[in-house]
């Protein structure tokens, strides 16, 4: 227990360091530039080591399927229980949340902690995990986007085909991508990390080390939050999210019979990650194109402010759920305190906009005015 006490200290105290760097950033290009490098480079570095420390199974193809699974429920619940905060069905708000919540990041949200916490072969797990999900943002919701689109500025075909195929060759060419079926080409061939040679050893491990003080520097460089009502209602939608999602990961440990404490603690986690900036790309494609058109807001297929403050929100936050999910220990590889946790997170989400809070809400402000 102490020595996750240390882990999670020298974490926040990182995220600090983040928090202080951002006085002397001048240009949001520099941040967007160690984003690159933690992508690019530290991530998938980090990702080929744990790969190529296990051993190539058919088994390992029900991860991605398992996160799939995921990404629609969220994707199907949304417009359903969005209408609950307030938002109108339909409106632009609701298009771009039911597009954000599905997705996840995990390699700048969940994957530094997990390798920290439970090691080198979750990780593996939980990268072999990502590739449904890349798949869901990149090429389901894309999809999405465009239906959406054309549905109401009631356009025809508007080059899926093409568009589709961009999308796919930069899905191809991402780094990750690239470094991960490198690896599943190197272990089918019967390699392994200590099998190749020292130099590519020692490049893919010392890029690795980069990872997880960079991502936590970023964290603290990158989050600006302000006030405003638009927030409380994201953050009231995100803690919802995360209650739910604990809801699937309890759905799928018992559907599964997992009891491996690891098991059970990177089935909460991977899931908890934050909203993927996919899906956003695709927004600000769309954004963009009704923007040259001169189209007004109210008739606007997406709402960028919206997509980039759930995307502000959302990358703490889930950072703040991982770390303590992780640094509990053995906590929350218990069910029954996951059950708890769940209902804890759907209660501080939905309690702000229960009508029985507003009216005691209401009813004080009256009162300190009447004072």
């Amino acid at each position: 227990m102490i020595d996750a006490i240390e882990k999670t200290l020298t974490l926040i105290l990182l995220i600090g360091l983040g928090v202080a760097l951002r006085k002397k950033i001048k240009n949001k290009s520099e941040i967007q530039g160690l984003k690159e490098v933690i992508l690019s480079v530290a991530l998938p570095a980090t990702v080929f080591i744990a790969l190529m420390g296990i051993k190539m199974s058919l088994s390992l193809l029900i991860y991605p399927i398992i996160l799939v699974c995921f990404n629609f429920f969220i994707f199907l619940t949304a417009p359903y229980f969005l209408p609950f905060f307030g938002l109108e069905k339909n409106s632009p708000a609701s298009r771009t949340l039911t597009m954000l919540l599905p997705s996840l990041a995990p390699g700048l949200s969940s994957f530094p902690f997990i390798s920290e916490f439970l090691g080198g072969e979750s990780l593996a797990m939980a990268a072999m995990a990502d590739v449904g999900n890349k798949f869901f943002a990149l090429n389901f919701l894309y999809y999405i986007s465009l239906k959406m689109h054309m549905a109401i500025q009631q356009e025809g075909n508007i080059g899926n085909k093409k568009g589709m195929k961009d999308f796919l060759l930069s899905l191809i060419k991402e780094p990750i991508n690239v470094i991960m079926l490198l690896a599943i080409v190197f272990l089918s061939m019967g390699f392994h990390m200590s099998t190749l040679p020292l130099v590519i050893q020692e490049i893919f491990s010392r890029a690795s080390t980069l990872m997880g003080p960079l991502v936590l520097i970023y964290i603290g460089m990158a989050v600006e939050l302000k006030e405003g009502k638009e927030i409380k209602m994201i953050l009231s939608i995100l803690f919802f999210r995360a209650g739910i999602t604990i809801l699937f990961s309890l759905l799928i440990i018992f559907l599964f019979g997992i009891h491996d404490p690891n098991m059970v603690l990177l089935a909460v986690v991977v899931p908890l990650s934050a909203c993927s900036f996919w899906p956003f790309a695709h927004i600000s494609v769309i954004h963009h194109k009704e923007e040259l058109k001169e189209i007004p807001d109210y008739r606007k297929t997406f709402d960028a402010n919206v997509a980039l403050l759930t995307l502000a929100i959302s990358l703490p936050l889930s950072t703040i759920l991982v770390i303590g999910v992780l640094a509990s220990g053995q906590i929350f590889a218990e069910t029954s305190n996951l059950i708890l946790l769940s209902i804890t997170l759907l209660g501080v989400g939905m309690l702000p906009h229960l009508k029985v809070f507003k009216k005691v809400k209401s009813s004080l402000r009256n009162l300190k005015e009447a004072h």
